[in-house]
């Protein structure tokens, strides 16, 4: 099994992938370790101190002005742990919790925490032994750390709360430590702070976030052509002078791989009637535009999410110095926003692709294609109620759309007076990810449907690959009306697990 080795100067997007996603094992580093032995040296000369240090022997929050005795300190840490493990609502999904676990273990290795070697190799035992904490929806407010759910995953550290053993089942967490022979942690002086002040949370959905929306966007541009090809669009509009005058980079890529899936096609430019089509509509002609611009946005979000990955989110923090600082580094606002800017680019996605999709099944605007790519009319509905569900899907796409960063509310007395949102902004991005996956799937049943009633004219090699591939899957071509529920789970599934990428790509290779 893949083992992601831990230092002091951070992880990448594929080693938060590899944990969440892919189960791979976790191991600290020498480094890690040595740089853990020396930070929490400078703690305990701090707590052995009578001046009070914030997290080290005082309050929190609104309650940092009291100073706590030295006999009260291992209980100030588990009381923060309880405390704050005040989640409600739905579980969270076990790969958003291991980005969690994974990514708060990257920042207490920094050596900025303070935190005990042992909490945190006790930190990669409950990962590596497949040990995933009960966290819930609401408890973020997306500063001062993803506090709530933070905390939930502390809890289990210290033999408490509930969690998800590798079989699936959740028990006792104390049960499943015992299982696996891991000895619940004994917080010390700030260790129970350093578990819970992190974007760790936010981070762990943008990075998962990036990556779905990377195979979607490119899955986007093999819909979006095959609705062209479908159309009797013409192809003229993805030549790369066009867009070499106009230098997005995303919109290069999204016009190349158009213009690959629809090479050797012989439907492009063909017209009904044989009346000339000056233009094709937006939806079909812009579609490089709208994801393109999308594309653009995701590699700015990539850029804030490698800089998070590198970062050290706690307070206070140890400085090399030996100094130990308050901050506000876990403010999560550069996260939020890049997460609430994806969601309005996924919302814009999936409206160009609905509107495609209304092109192709209304007879006025289809170039010949029977009303609702209906086997007979009137007799049967077609995909009619499809587009229905495509469209009630991309209506919420629009309502996820709204910034959840734009908002905020004061919380601890005042003292958190100005918060992120960034959870917030992470949950509905995740749901507009998987909105979106649904959206393009209705289209590409569409659009497959529609290039095999242009009888007659040849459809480009590659379009022929995904028809194929499609078919295979379960899906089934033009005919009478069907149970169309089993049809459109399986053209989800097709799109989401990357059939649709591998189909098109075995012939056009690689797309960007």
């Amino acid at each position: 099994m893949h083992t992601v080795v831990v230092g002091t100067s951070g992880v990448t997007a594929s080693d938060v992938l590899a944990v969440a996603r892919g189960g791979a094992r976790v191991q600290l580093s020498e480094e890690a370790v040595a740089a853990l032995a020396a930070a929490r040296e400078i703690v305990d000369a701090l707590a052995a101190k009578p001046d009070p240090v914030y997290g080290v022997s005082t309050g929190f929050g609104a309650l940092a002005t009291r100073h706590i005795s030295p006999e009260l300190r291992a209980q100030l840490q588990r009381n923060i742990v309880r405390s704050h493990a005040a989640g409600m609502g739905p579980r969270v999904e076990r790969d958003v919790v291991r980005a969690l676990m994974f990514l708060r273990l990257k920042t207490v290795c920094s050596g900025h925490t303070g935190v005990r070697p042992e909490v945190a190799q006790t930190m990669a035992d409950l990962l590596n032994a497949g040990i995933t904490p009960v966290v819930h929806e609401y408890g973020s407010l997306g500063c001062s750390g993803d506090l709530a759910p933070l905390s939930h995953c502390a809890l289990a550290l210290m033999g408490e709360g509930d969690a998800e053993g590798s079989d699936g089942v959740v028990r006792p967490a104390a049960e499943l430590l015992a299982a696996h022979g891991i000895q619940p942690v004994e917080l010390r002086e700030k260790e129970g702070l350093a578990l819970l002040n992190g974007t760790d949370g936010m981070l762990g959905m943008l990075i998962m976030a990036l990556a779905d929306l990377d195979r979607l966007y490119r899955s986007a541009d093999v819909t979006a052509a095959l609705s062209l090809e479908a159309l009797l669009g013409t192809d003229k509009v993805l030549a790369p002078e066009l867009h070499a005058i106009r230098p997005h980079p995303g919109q290069a890529a999204s016009a190349a791989n158009m213009a690959a899936v629809l090479k050797g096609s012989g439907l492009t430019g063909h017209h009904q009637d044989d009346a000339p089509r000056v233009q094709d509509a937006y939806s079909v002609r812009c579609a490089p535009q709208v994801a393109g611009a999308g594309r653009d946005t995701m590699a700015h979000a990539r850029l804030v999410a490698d800089r998070e990955l590198a970062a050290a989110v706690d307070n206070p923090v140890v400085l090399p110095d030996g100094r130990v600082e308050s901050n506000g580094n876990f403010h999560g606002a550069p996260v939020a926003y890049v997460l609430d800017f994806l969601a309005v680019a996924v919302a814009d996605l999936g409206s160009i692709a609905e509107r495609r999709t209304d092109r192709l099944l209304d007879k006025n605007r289809s170039h010949g294609l029977p009303p609702f790519l209906a086997d007979d009319a009137g007799v049967d509905s077609g995909l009619m109620i499809a587009q229905y569900t495509q469209a009630a899907l991309v209506s919420e796409l629009k309502r996820l759309a709204v910034p959840a960063s734009a908002d905020s509310i004061p919380s601890s007395a005042m003292q958190e007076d100005h918060v992120s949102m960034g959870w917030s902004a992470a949950r509905k991005l995740r749901t507009a990810v998987d909105n979106l996956t649904r959206v393009l799937a209705v289209e590409l049943y569409a659009a497959t449907r529609a290039v095999e009633l242009r009888e007659g004219l040849s459809p480009a090699p590659a379009t022929r690959a995904v028809i194929e591939a499609l078919r295979e899957a379960g899906v089934q071509g033009p005919g009478p009306d069907r149970f169309l529920a089993p049809d459109l789970a399986a053209a989800d599934a097709f799109v989401r697990d990357g059939r649709l990428l591998a189909a098109v790509e075995t012939v056009t290779g690689p797309l960007l």
